[in-house]
């Protein structure tokens, strides 16, 4: 099994990429492509740059997932919202094909420093992605980062794990 992950970040300390990585070592036999939003740097998204094309990277992130059998991804929230730099990427990518995800089965997460846990991107998330091609399999947020994740141990509080490790059998159950 192929599976493309990837953070909604591009912070080089991204919490989101720590919960990506940690979720990843589930699968330990599984061909993974995990990349950095930071090698899809592109113009910001208009209509008046899109008459002259779309940027090679929006392309690129298109290709991995047409190369992935699943996706796993958790999404950084910034002002109750997709980050900036997911936004651009998907802007440029949708307009290629509105099937961004397409119909990949997906994981989606997310994760923030507060008691949310990136609620409100994981909300709007959940409610479009499958309108553009994502097949949401199960989700998982993480509330309160710092104190439910050490950087040697992954996710640290019981409750939390417990739920985490069952909703990726869950994952791997429908795949």
């Amino acid at each position: 099994m192929k599976i493309f992950a990837f953070a909604g970040s591009n912070s080089s300390t991204s919490i989101n990429k720590q919960l990506v990585k940690f979720v990843l070592k589930s699968f330990p036999n599984e061909e993974i492509n995990l990349i950095d939003l930071n090698d899809y740097l592109m113009p910001v998204f208009s209509v008046d740059l899109e008459k002259n094309g779309f940027p090679q990277e929006a392309y690129k992130f298109l290709k991995n997932i047409e190369d992935s059998d699943v996706i796993i991804c958790s999404l950084a929230e910034n002002n109750r919202s997709y980050s900036a730099a997911f936004k651009n990427i998907f802007d440029w990518a949708s307009r290629i094909n509105v099937k961004v995800f397409q119909n990949k089965p997906m994981f989606l997460m997310t994760t923030s420093p507060g008691g949310f846990g990136g609620g409100n991107v994981m909300a709007e998330a959940y409610k479009f992605f499958p309108q553009f091609g994502a097949d949401i399999k199960e989700t998982f947020s993480l509330p309160k980062f710092y104190e439910n994740f050490d950087s040697d141990n992954g996710v640290i509080e019981p409750q939390l794990l417990s739920e985490l490790n069952s909703k990726i059998e869950n994952f791997k159950n429908q795949i």
